[in-house]
């Protein structure tokens, strides 16, 4: 049993080339095998959010505070609020990430394949991002 204590891995900012806007990464846990599973807080200032991207095994988000959008890939905006869980099948085109106004904040769950827990795409244009 391990005990990765609040605080103890280096906070990272996103990077303009998998985010727009300002956010930071917590890591929580890497995957230590056997399991595939890995972590991380993501906190979204307003306006912030991914770029498109996939999870070969998908993932599962936990939206701890604020508000956010999220979109897959050829279907409707749709809201996020604190208290809500996501679950993003594999290989799925998505984009997550705070309103306009209001920032947020989720855990992000994903398993690899092969060694990749994400393959990330293009960036969410402004005007993909402001369309209801």
């Amino acid at each position: 049993m391990t005990i990765a204590h609040a605080g103890s891995q280096p906070s990272q900012s996103g990077g303009n080339q998998r985010f727009a806007g300002s956010v930071r990464i917590d890591p929580l846990f890497q995957s230590t095998s056997p399991s595939r599973l890995s972590g991380g807080m993501v906190t979204f200032q307003p306006g912030a959010r991914t770029a498109w991207h996939t999870h070969p095994l998908g993932q599962t988000l936990i939206v701890m505070s604020g508000t956010g959008w999220i979109q897959q890939r050829g279907q409707e905006r749709r809201n996020i609020v604190a208290g809500d869980v996501v679950s993003i099948p594999a290989g799925v085109k998505h984009w997550h990430g705070a309103t306009s106004t209001a920032g947020m904040t989720h855990i992000a769950l994903q398993e690899a394949l092969d060694g990749k827990n994400v393959d990330w795409l293009e960036q969410v244009t402004d005007e993909q991002y402001r369309y209801p």
